[in-house]
């Protein structure tokens, strides 16, 4: 079954995969980059490059049995009509363009290596080796590869805690001010400053103050972003890193909007920073042979986004507020607010993160019996917590199976009263008293030896190890061991927590700095 439109003829593949909109991409199109996709896969053409399963026709059958022939058909190699990611020109251009245009940036730039590689790309384009980044101490472990790669040095800032849900919270502007004095102090100025918000609860940092602050300094400002894509698009949201003036926000598309995972943007404003360095480092991380499913996902979670900005998340807000209110009400739930971290003007509404300490179960032990039992799958795991994410697709039906689960738990647990038991927590981080020894590049090229895990305290760290999520490291290379970061890394693995980063991953032994 054919059909011929000018030159490129529509083919049926063996599953009666009919594509009608053969060529190239039109000028104007809402979606140019899956617009694009679609006429090239859609081509009549004798096909000669890669990738290898050629359209689907040598296709794994254990995939194409999963997933179907079409992701196939579309995981096209760099053609000449899909564009170049390095010097766009042509429909990864345009859709890069109307991002830019809906998030407000100067210029955007698509990621298929996620806000990981963003992170990396905006420190390398801002810091050179020997240059002062300030950041805070609970960065994603990104952001620590990143100081490798530049050679930056790190100034770190504490973010506030609290000890009753055992998790930090942001950085204040009086802190960074703070640390940008101290450097002052010892003759250096910081190439950059960096801040995560929001944070993997929600958490955002007040980034209209702390913009104004680093501008004023003509210190640019990075945000790490990964969880606010969505900011800014609602009256009841935060506004969005940009909104507040931030030179630089990395945002995973993938997270709360609705591209495929992996999939990230790059957005810039101002003048501050080198948009030429900017392409350079993401030339330097990121694959010569980028997935075009992951871009032209990047172009439709934008142009679904572009349909009704103002509005597309009230559902889910409502869904938010609604669920939030039920699970107040059910004794021993407690649900992260504001009043915790009051130093931070908000909370990300559609996250949140329940306490089930009342119950005498840590977040590990709950979320064992909600996964197992009740078929509920969260996003996050804490010693004493639980975080949810209420999102574009979260079903009210689901919602009703949380706050159900939630109330069994209670009825189950509560009186059992083991509350004394579990009451206590760390009280503070367990990086609260860290200390640099050597930079982040030194110690990952620094001679390592292996000890003992119980002989390893005073000694420099050589690799870096973090309960993962959230991916913020424990310890990092070139810092000094303490005794809390070691009991705090075993307690979190005997309550179930995955450690990543350990060479020894049943922290037996750990890799040390052999200077």
């Amino acid at each position: 079954m054919r059909s011929t439109t000018g030159n490129a003829r529509t083919v049926a593949m063996d599953d009666d995969l009919i594509l009608d909109s053969p060529g190239i991409a039109p000028q104007g199109s809402p979606t140019p980059l899956v617009t694009a996709l679609k006429a090239s896969a859609g081509q009549d053409v004798a096909t000669f490059h890669f990738p290898g399963h050629n359209r689907g026709r040598a296709a794994p059958s254990s995939l194409a049995q999963l997933i179907g022939i079409r992701p196939f058909l579309h995981d096209l190699s760099t053609v000449p009509e899909l564009d170049n990611l390095f010097a766009p020109k042509g429909p990864i251009l345009e859709a890069q363009k109307q991002a830019a245009k809906l998030f407000g940036s100067s210029e955007t730039w698509f990621l298929i290596g996620g806000t990981t590689c963003g992170n990396q790309a905006a420190i390398l384009a801002t810091c050179s080796p020997g240059d002062s980044l300030i950041l805070p101490r609970n960065a994603h472990l990104s952001v620590f590869s990143a100081m490798v790669l530049s050679g930056a040095l790190p100034k770190y800032i504490i973010p506030e805690y609290d000890s009753s849900w055992d998790f930090a919270g942001g950085i204040t502007t009086s802190q960074v001010q703070c640390a940008i004095k101290e450097l002052e102090n010892e003759g250096r100025k910081a190439a950059a400053v960096f801040v995560t918000s929001p944070t993997y609860h929600g958490i955002c940092s007040n980034l209209s103050k702390i913009s104004q602050l680093c501008h004023s300094q003509k210190i640019p400002l990075i945000v790490d972003e990964a969880h606010g894509a969505h900011l800014g698009f609602h009256p009841q949201l935060p506004a969005s890193a940009l909104q507040q003036g931030a030179d630089l926000a990395v945002q995973s598309t993938h997270k709360v909007l609705s591209s495929l995972t992996q999939s990230s943007m790059l957005h810039m404003s101002g003048t501050l920073v080198d948009r030429e360095r900017i392409c350079k480092c993401l030339q330097t991380l990121q694959s010569t042979s980028p997935s075009y499913l992951l871009l032209a996902s990047l172009d439709a979670a934008r142009a679904q986004l572009s349909e009704n900005p103002e509005m597309i998340f009230s559902q889910a807000l409502e869904l938010s507020a609604e669920v939030r209110n039920l699970l107040k009400e059910i004794p021993g739930i407690s649900v992260l607010e504001y009043q915790s971290f009051s130093s931070f003007p908000m909370i990300d509404p559609l996250r949140l993160t329940i306490s089930l300490w009342q119950l005498g179960l840590s977040g590990y032990e709950a979320n064992e019996i909600l996964s197992r039992d009740y078929g509920v799958i969260c996003e996050l795991v804490d010693t004493r917590s639980i975080a949810y994410v209420i999102n574009l697709g979260t079903s009210r039906e689901h919602a009703r199976r949380l706050v159900s689960a939630m109330k069994d738990l209670s009825a189950t647990f509560l009186p059992v009263q083991r509350v004394e038991e579990r009451a206590e927590s760390t009280n503070c981080l367990p990086f609260v008293d860290s200390k640099i020894c050597l930079s982040p590049r030194e110690a990952f090229f620094a001679r390592k030896k292996r000890v003992n895990i119980r002989h390893s305290i005073g000694e420099i760290c050589g690799e870096l190890i973090c309960p993962y999520p959230p991916g913020i490291p424990v310890m990092i290379p070139g810092e000094i061991v303490t005794e809390r970061a070691l009991d705090y890394l075993l307690h979190v693995k005997m309550e179930g927590a995955v450690i990543s980063g350990a060479s020894d991953p049943l922290l037996s032994s750990m890799i040390v700095c052999g200077v």
